[in-house]
């Protein structure tokens, strides 16, 4: 006969389902596809932003779509649900009875383990992972910011009003630079990177290899972001989104308008329908970058409208929020479909038919419908998801 013993633990286990809010999950689960719009475009242009520089018919608008509402738009609302998801989980080991030496070592050890797999998926699949940059911000933010009062969280509101200020200073600029214009009109080129152009596989992992730390070291500054998302957070704006609709009416309005008007001279310059020098050109593409922040609290702010009218959870509703609780999962995945679709080496789907823009579309969008039926079925048999689950029994 054995006696099993229950070894006390001064912390408790993952989330259960009962627990989750439908906002966060909701958001994480839609923005994917405009995270797979913009990674499967890397992949089929070999370079960034991803766009088809000489473009034609139906591409004009692809282009001015994706540089409008996707490009440096989509990556920041992960940025805000992150800081999210850290004052959730240590609210969670809180209530439970867990010591505060306890809840900082599972953050450090969670965030740890998130610059493994982020090592492993930049190497392996894709350079322009994010996963290891948010697992040092967000051993950061728990050293940091996490167990400071609210008093000082409001220094992340004062620092997103300057960043607005410096929006309009960007917008001034490349205003004034358009309209003195007088060089030879410049398209927009995309920028490229030697392992999504490799002719092989280990040339792609060679060239991951040095390109990886350089693109984890330049979003690193996404840690204000994160801060928004920790600030929103201790405020539990998407618990109970309804209880907070002037508020995100009033984010939704401003910062949608930031991240449209800001990118709308770019994304007319990617549609071939406003033509200007090359100093015109950057002054415009940093602008529509930097107001491209503001993409992260402005989407966040409308899924928490929408998820504050929904009175019903509809088959697809469940569908896509049940992607979003397997995030990780799903983004790994769309790594991995990419590298198999679109790389040079592998199927190279995107130089296989007449427009490399439509097929990038086609994919990202096939891929995601994928991603959400799949993780609905994961659901149904109550399964986390592979790259969850890991994470749990590493971190737990």
């Amino acid at each position: 006969m054995t006696i099993q013993q229950t070894l006390p633990t001064d912390h408790r286990g993952p989330v259960t389902g009962k627990e989750r809010a439908l906002a966060p999950d909701l958001i994480r689960g839609a923005m994917l596809l405009l995270i797979g719009l913009a990674n499967s475009s890397n992949f089929a242009f070999a370079g960034q932003p991803g766009v088809e520089t000489a473009p034609q018919g139906f591409e004009r608008i692809l282009n001015f779509l994706k540089l409008t509402f996707v490009d440096a738009r989509a990556y920041p609302v992960f940025a805000v649900m992150f800081g999210y998801g850290l004052v959730q989980l240590a609210r969670r080991q809180k209530s439970s009875g867990a010591t505060p030496s306890a809840v900082r070592r599972i953050l450090m050890k969670r965030n740890a383990w998130l610059i493994a797999f982020g090592a492993v998926h930049a190497t392996l699949l894709y350079f322009g992972d994010f996963l290891g940059a948010y697992g040092i911000v967000g051993i950061l933010c728990t050293l940091l910011l996490l167990n400071r009062s609210d008093k000082f969280h409001r220094i992340v509101i004062a620092i997103w009003a300057f960043e607005l200020v410096y929006v309009v200073y960007l917008g001034i600029h490349g205003l004034i630079a358009a309209l003195t214009s007088s060089g030879p009109a410049h398209a927009i080129v995309n920028d490229p990177n030697p392992s999504l152009a490799a002719s092989s596989y280990g040339a792609s992992l060679l060239d991951r290899l040095h390109e990886y730390p350089l693109h984890t070291a330049t979003v690193l500054g996404f840690v204000m972001v994160v801060w928004l998302g920790i600030w929103a957070a201790r405020k539990q704006i998407l618990e109970n989104p309804a209880a907070h609709r002037t508020l995100l009416t009033r984010v939704a309005a401003v910062c949608m308008s930031v991240v449209v008007l800001g990118g709308l001279p770019y994304a007319l310059i990617g549609a071939g329908w406003l033509h200007v020098d090359e100093a015109a050109v950057g002054s415009l593409s940093m602008l529509s970058h930097v107001s491209g922040m503001f993409g992260g609290p402005g989407y966040v702010a409308l899924f928490g409208l929408l998820v504050s009218r929904i009175t019903t959870l509809s088959l697809p509703v469940r569908m896509i929020s049940s992607l979003g609780q397997r995030s990780m999962s799903g983004y790994l995945f769309q790594s991995v479909a990419w590298m198999t679709l679109l790389a040079p080496f592998t199927l190279d789907l995107g130089h296989r038919f007449g427009s490399t823009a439509y097929t990038a579309l086609a994919v990202a969008v096939g891929v995601w419908v994928i991603s959400v039926v799949a993780a609905y079925t994961m659901s149904r048999r109550s399964y986390r998801g592979p790259a969850e689950t890991l994470l749990r029994r590493l971190v737990y």
